[in-house]
């Protein structure tokens, strides 16, 4: 295994100020947060940091704030926090090939972007407005996506079939075992079994590394493959 990019993340909070609603952010007190595996996957409810946090870490490396590489320099709407000001990224020695940041909510955007930095590059049968929005999403990780690189992504899940995530998994573990830092905020049990992969729970209470089967996004599948008749009929039966 290669040693990753990015070693640890922590915020100074000196930098923060004192009214800003990252403070509220119970996960965020747990930080530094030590990365030990080739990929790192952000687990937890919405609203407990998880975006925020990836977010921080992919615009204090440089990365533009509504997704892309470095070459990226577009905003259409600046809504991002203010936390990446704090953010200190301890790196290794190493650099990576590229870095590119993946967030499925302004994914529409990028696609747009992209046909200005990238036409050099792209196919002209590849133009990602010309794909549906999951074909999009793959092919700008089957080719923009690089051995060797650094990569930060946000829901992935959230263009992709089933059987699409599987490809998507596939993508990423074999970029992870060919040298790729890959850091990952999800809710799909399917993303989170990739192999030996370093899963961080977040909640109120802070961050802690948790196996794959004490995730609540596995537990709740679980359960509704084992018992959906029965756990249909418990939740319907509240209303």
């Amino acid at each position: 295994m290669s040693a990753p990019f990015i070693r640890e993340a922590r915020i100074l909070w000196d930098w923060v100020d004192e009214d800003s609603y990252v403070r509220q952010i119970g996960a965020l007190q747990s930080l530094p947060l030590r990365f030990s595996q080739p990929i790192t996957i952000f687990v937890g409810e919405n609203g407990t940091g998880k975006s925020t946090l990836l977010e921080a870490m992919a615009v204090a490396y440089g990365l533009n704030p509504e997704g892309g590489s470095r070459n990226y320099a577009f905003s259409t709407h600046d809504t991002h926090s203010e936390l990446h000001e704090a953010m200190f990224l301890e790196r290794t020695l190493g650099r990576p090939w590229g870095a590119f940041f993946l967030r499925a909510e302004s994914f529409y955007n990028v696609s747009s972007a992209s046909e200005e930095y990238d036409r050099w590059y792209w196919d002209k049968t590849r133009r990602l407005h010309e794909l549906s929005h999951g074909e999009a999403f793959l092919a700008v990780v089957e080719q923009d996506f690089r051995e060797s690189g650094l990569y930060f992504l946000d829901e992935p899940e959230a263009a992709l079939s089933v059987s699409r995530q599987l490809t998507l998994l596939l993508q990423l573990h074999r970029l992870a075992k060919h040298g790729a830092q890959l850091i990952v905020a999800t809710h799909s049990p399917v993303i989170m079994a990739l192999p030996d992969a370093q899963i961080l729970r977040f909640d109120e209470e802070g961050i802690e590394e948790v196996a794959y089967e004490e995730t609540e996004a596995f537990q709740t599948m679980d359960l509704f493959i084992r018992d959906r008749e029965g756990l249909l009929r418990r939740l319907l039966a509240e209303e």
